[in-house]
């Protein structure tokens, strides 16, 4: 069973368990998939009231991109677990032989970028949410417009979460230009997001 699957009390239960996984990464995922919800949530509570026919066509356009977006965080969530899961597998493979060795010091690496890109895909998507929640604000139910904040923020959190992830799988990348590479791709996702969060916030504050 995939972790979307799950009933909220049982995710919650295993995230807390001690087993490995889910952990961080698919927490971040979790909340980038709350954010994108609560987008959901306000473009329906906008398209379905009369009184905001001027904002319909964009209100639908949101929810769409928007369920589309909570849709690829859960699969994100998923590819996190499946990336630390393959990590893991990879570090158990034996190492007896210097054929072993190999394989396994490459079957590690393979499952160590899988564990990168991952939650730098989170940071890509979650730069798409929140630029799609900043275009909302002021051209929906405003009854809802503290909903976007929150989903601004979840992003946010969302954002920096999958940074950290991202950094401590980088310790163990022994490629310098790969490295370097990573943390300029990773550091500019996260100025960006962060800047657009910060600015629905700030919006949002003024409007209530």
């Amino acid at each position: 069973m995939e972790l979307s699957d799950l009933p909220v009390r049982s995710f919650f239960e295993l995230l807390g368990s001690n087993a490995a996984a889910p952990g961080g990464g698919s927490a971040a995922a979790m909340a980038a998939s709350l954010g994108a919800a609560l987008a959901e949530m306000v473009s329906a509570l906008t398209v379905t009231r009369s009184q905001y026919a001027e904002f319909h066509e964009e209100a639908r356009a949101g929810m769409e991109s928007s369920a589309a977006l909570r849709t690829a965080f859960l699969a994100a969530m998923e590819r996190d677990t499946e990336a630390f899961r393959r990590y893991t597998a990879a570090a158990s493979l034996p190492r007896e032989t210097e054929e072993e060795k190999t394989l396994r010091t490459a079957a590690i690496r393979e499952a160590l970028i899988l564990c990168i890109e991952s939650p730098l895909h989170l940071m890509e998507l979650s730069l798409d949410a929140v630029k799609l929640v900043e275009r909302m604000v002021g051209k929906t139910n405003p009854a809802a417009v503290s909903d976007l904040g929150v989903a601004a923020l979840m992003l946010g959190a969302a954002v920096q979460s999958a940074w950290l992830n991202v950094l401590i799988n980088l310790g163990s990348l022994k490629d310098e230009a790969q490295t370097a590479a990573y943390r300029l791709r990773g550091e500019g996702l996260l100025r960006e997001t962060l800047a657009h969060s910060q600015a629905v916030y700030d919006q949002v504050l003024d409007l209530l």
